[in-house]
């Protein structure tokens, strides 16, 4: 007879514990730690002698492996970021903060998708059917025929799915905090009753050949709340990101087992819902002020994606002992480690200001290709003097202080010279790392180092901290 045992789990990383404690020693997260029961029986050994399993059939790593089948949602940006459409069978788990369109992008893709002729269902854990109707109606997508209900049982929710006179093509739970299965003596969204729902919905997906998406709820760090497994046991994690004082959404994919996981799908949240945004570039430079000081234009990419955005610097004394270091939209420590070489290799003294940087539009850079814009940006604030409206720069720098080459420099390029830059500043390479000498109706000029940089938009003459306290 199965026993039930005792255990602490905690509900922000999943780890296991003998007794309670206050504390979480792997996230160190406070009072994240609960009861659950588990249900237990005798261990049993498995006897190999008796030949009680199956043989398993090996075949030879080569050979023809067949082309997935992709069905299409009907949102390009959606479809781009799962590497082309769903795959039938795939589980697929979307994360992103508290009110910054999660439901709305699933609700506005599960409605093209089902007035496309193929039947999807819509089951909300969190919402009444009257309240997603409300938000339907709103967008102009209350005709769509999607199945819809509010449940939250599992059990419930398989058996109507294997029931149901027609199999839909695509599921949406929303959340999978918000489920639970009958046989285990927890509440909604604790670690156990996470893990057991999802396992039992990616075997229904599985089973059925039925694609599912369920929708997570994430933590303050940013992270996707319950147990790492979750993120493991699904074919594809997506985060939908974006900062509530603009109106620009990112969804970003972190894994896909059908896909590239550097792919990014540009939406821009309006009254009518999420419009996608076919030319980010352009959408991201709108706002430009010219001749500014402190600003540079990087062109950078995403996925297969070129993308043009713009870097904005300020350089301003400090009145604190320690200088302030803000960034927004880009790694600090990639930030100080930058700040550092222009110190030490160049001689630009930093140590007595605070800088403030910032990637216009609410974009996440994440590449090392943004060095070189930055570096600009800092200069010309250091200077006061505007850069050129018409250049964009891109490379990365080393601790050297030497211009490094990167990646897909023609496509980055041609992008620039589609919305109207004549002149790049880029990163000189060698051998096959040679970067494009021409590209049509832009000026090219190659850099070796900051000493090459620093040439062309003039040596900061900075003071230091101790001839401010002169002063």
């Amino acid at each position: 007879m199965a026993k039930s045992q005792k255990s602490f789990a905690c509900q922000s990383c999943g780890s296991v514990y003998s007794k309670w404690a206050g504390k979480c020693d792997e996230c160190g997260e406070w009072d994240t730690i609960q009861e659950e029961l588990i249900e237990s029986g005798p261990a049993k050994s498995l006897n190999v002698s008796k030949n009680s399993g199956q043989v398993i059939q090996f075949v030879p790593l080569h050979g023809k492996a067949e082309k997935l089948p992709r069905i299409s949602s009907s949102v390009k940006e959606f479809d781009r970021v799962l590497g082309g459409g769903l795959v039938p069978g795939s589980a697929i788990l979307l994360g992103g903060d508290p009110g910054i369109g999660k439901s709305t992008l699933l609700l506005q893709a599960v409605c093209k998708m089902a007035e496309s002729g193929k039947p999807c269902l819509y089951i909300s854990g969190e919402e009444a059917v009257d309240q997603v109707r409300l938000r339907a109606e709103r967008l102009g997508l209350e005709n769509a025929p999607v199945g819809l209900a509010a449940a939250t049982s599992i059990r419930d929710i398989i058996t109507s799915i294997e029931k149901a006179e027609t199999k839909p093509s695509l599921v949406i739970i929303d959340s999978i905090q918000t489920m639970y299965v009958d046989t285990i003596d927890s509440t909604s969204g604790t670690v156990t009753q996470v893990r057991a729902s999802s396992s039992e919905l990616i075997r229904l997906a599985k089973k059925r050949n039925i694609s599912i998406i369920l929708v997570g709820h994430v933590t303050k760090d940013g992270a996707i709340a319950g147990p790492r497994v979750l993120e493991h046991m699904v074919d594809t994690v997506l985060y939908f990101e974006g900062d509530r004082g603009h109106q620009f959404r990112i969804l970003r994919a972190v894994k896909n087992r059908f896909g590239p996981t550097d792919e990014i799908g540009v939406f821009e949240m309006a009254q009518e819902g999420l419009i996608e945004v076919a030319n980010p570039s352009e959408l991201f430079l709108n706002e430009r002020q010219d001749r500014t000081p402190g600003t540079a234009i990087l062109a950078g990419m995403e996925g297969s994606r070129p993308i043009l955005v713009e870097v904005q610097a300020l350089v301003a004394p400090t009145v604190y002992p320690t200088p302030k270091r803000a960034v927004v939209g880009w790694d600090s420590n990639r930030l100080s480690m930058l700040t550092a070489v222009m110190e030490a290799r160049f001689g630009i003294s930093l140590s007595a200001n605070d800088i403030y940087l910032n990637i216009a539009g609410g974009l996440r850079i994440t590449e090392t290709a943004v060095d070189l814009a930055v570096a600009a940006a800092l200069i010309s604030s250091l200077n006061n003097e505007p850069m050129s409206k018409d250049t964009v720069l891109f490379g990365e720098i080393g601790l050297a202080g030497e211009i490094r080459p990167v990646a897909q420099a023609e496509q980055r390029l041609k992008e620039a010279a589609k919305l109207g830059f004549s002149h790049a500043i880029i990163p000189e390479g060698k051998g096959k790392k040679a970067l494009p000498d021409k590209i049509e109706g832009m000026t090219i000029t190659k850099m070796k180092s900051l000493h090459d940089l620093l040439d062309m938009l003039g040596r900061p003459k900075v003071k230091r901290k101790n001839d401010f306290m002169d002063d």
